[in-house]
């Protein structure tokens, strides 16, 4: 069973920096494809980001590319979002995602295990 905890939301100016953190355990990870998705307030979820556990391959939504870098620590198994530039359009509810190899075709997909959520608030 895959845990996955995130950390890190609050409130920020716009033009802030946040970093969020994802702290994931019950499997070995090597060969998943771990993200982040957020759902703003009225809006369905969307995909912010995606990296290969091993390897590190990077994917980015259009809306955040050059403002935000998606990192993880294989010996923490911490997934991170760091975000700079915030936008008031940023603002939502950030989720942790974990796909497990064999179960997904594209690494936007909403599938696998999920955290919590935390929220992010940008203020102007």
């Amino acid at each position: 069973q895959v845990q996955l905890v995130e950390s890190g939301g609050g409130l920020v100016q716009a033009g802030g920096s946040l970093r969020l953190s994802c702290a994931a355990s019950g499997r070995t990870f090597s060969r998943y494809v771990m993200g982040w998705f957020r759902q703003a307030p009225g809006k369905e979820r969307e995909f912010v980001s995606a990296i290969r556990w091993s390897g590190g391959s990077t994917y980015y939504a259009d809306s955040v590319k050059g403002r935000f870098t998606i990192s993880r620590d294989n010996a923490k198994n911490t997934l991170y979002l760091q975000m700079n530039s915030l936008k008031l359009e940023d603002t939502a509810v950030y989720y942790c995602n974990a796909k497990s190899p064999g179960t997904y075709g594209d690494y936007t997909q909403q599938i696998g295990s999920w955290g919590q959520g935390t929220q992010v608030t940008v203020s102007s």
